[in-house]
């Protein structure tokens, strides 16, 4: 049941787009009931950003040697998944809909962010094991530098980001976790403090 209203979801906004999605068009197309979706699903965003973003894996992360070609790599995975059409239209619905419901929020945070998260702890672990870093930095701190960018780009700013963008925001976020580790290995225990 869980495939057909995630195929049927992904089928609708393709051909209607998000804005004029309803759950009842959803459930007719899945041969569902709106109970079903409403069990599985506590709204319309949480519903499609699960069809288009949350159920694609993340891509398999191989490393390539250096923290900016590991950063680039998975900018680049990132930029396809996040620039595609539903993500523009799903992205700032499901950024308003996590603002006031505590729940979904949770949710986001323990699956979707923390694999996310998880895969920078894995960059910054084998960046400090090469001596490309003098320690670790927040995983988070990471993740906001680079993605965080990113989706600023695309869903506040509006711009056309293409990959000499993509690679810029991959340099910046290097020479970014470069400094604050090399900050909190100058003062440990303290905060990042440029001197």
């Amino acid at each position: 049941m869980d495939d057909k209203i995630l195929r049927a979801t992904r089928e609708l906004i393709d051909e209607v787009g998000y804005p004029a999605l309803t759950v009842d068009q959803v459930a007719t197309r899945a041969g569902v009931g709106k109970a079903a979706i409403y069990r599985r699903y506590a709204s319309k965003a949480e519903m499609a950003f699960d069809a288009t973003l949350h159920e694609q894996p993340l891509p398999p992360f191989t490393g390539t040697g250096s923290l900016h070609g590991d950063l680039l790599a998975l900018v680049r995975a990132f930029h396809v998944r996040m620039a595609t059409p539903a993500a523009r239209q799903l992205t700032p619905a499901l950024i308003s809909e996590l603002a006031g419901n505590p729940e979904l929020d949770a949710r986001f945070q323990d699956t979707f962010l923390a694999a996310e998260q998880a895969c920078f702890a894995e960059i910054i672990e084998q960046a400090v094991a090469r001596g490309e870093l003098a320690g670790a930095v927040d995983p988070a701190t990471a993740h906001v530098l680079l993605l965080g960018s990113l989706a600023s780009a695309l869903y506040i700013l509006n711009l056309p980001v293409d990959d000499a963008m993509v690679t810029d925001l991959a340099a910046a976020a290097t020479a970014g976790i470069t400094a604050l580790a090399d900050l909190r290995h100058r003062n440990p225990g303290g905060t990042a403090e440029p001197r």
